[in-house]
């Protein structure tokens, strides 16, 4: 069983994300998902970021640090898009980094100080056509620590969307996020092995 801290997209914590963690949980895993918005959700990205801004990206990643704060000695930290830099951030930084699970997002490792460790595992997550991710650096990052690390996988998905594995928004791809649990799952079995 692994430890797995997971953090949300822009849209907040969504039931989607819950119901992604519950599919790692039925597995065994313990999963846990911090609202980093206090309880807020947002229809579209573009108010989710007019929050981010009023909030403050320091005070989100205030937020991300006490969420890490108290778990067990071994983490896999995942994120979803906007939630994948606190994600990214522990895992580069944090001594008790077991895995790193990435959805939708990736940032430079040189972001957070230092190249991606190479014996911290990784597996990044995408749809081929989101402007978001494969149109931005996103993919490009992607391609530079999943081939960094000694464990690094990169997946990508058919379709355009970003919010594909949320399956409470309208571009949820049911047979894509049933792949990516798939391989999800099997990165976390390795890891506790």
């Amino acid at each position: 069983m692994a430890d797995v801290l997971l953090f949300h997209h822009v849209l907040g914590r969504t039931e989607g994300i819950l119901h992604l963690a519950e599919q790692l949980q039925q597995a065994g895993h313990a999963v846990h998902t911090p609202d980093l918005f206090e309880g807020r959700t947002f229809e579209t990205i573009d108010e989710g970021f007019a929050y981010v801004k009023e909030t403050g990206y320091d005070t989100l990643t205030e937020r991300a640090g006490q969420a890490a704060d108290g778990l067990p000695e071994a983490v896999v930290y995942a994120g979803y898009s906007l939630g994948v830099m606190a994600a990214q951030q522990l895992a580069q930084t944090k001594s008790n980094a077991r895995g790193a699970l990435f959805i939708a997002s990736c940032a430079p490792a040189e972001e957070f100080g230092s190249p991606w460790p190479a014996e911290l595992p990784v597996q990044v997550h995408g749809t081929k056509g989101d402007h978001f991710f494969a149109d931005e650096e996103d993919l490009e990052a992607a391609q530079k620590i999943t081939e960094a690390s000694d464990s690094g996988e990169l997946f990508l998905y058919p379709g355009d969307q970003h919010f594909f594995a949320d399956n409470s928004q309208p571009g949820y791809d049911a047979d894509a996020t049933a792949q990516m649990v798939e391989r999800m799952l099997s990165f976390l079995k390795r890891i506790d092995e």
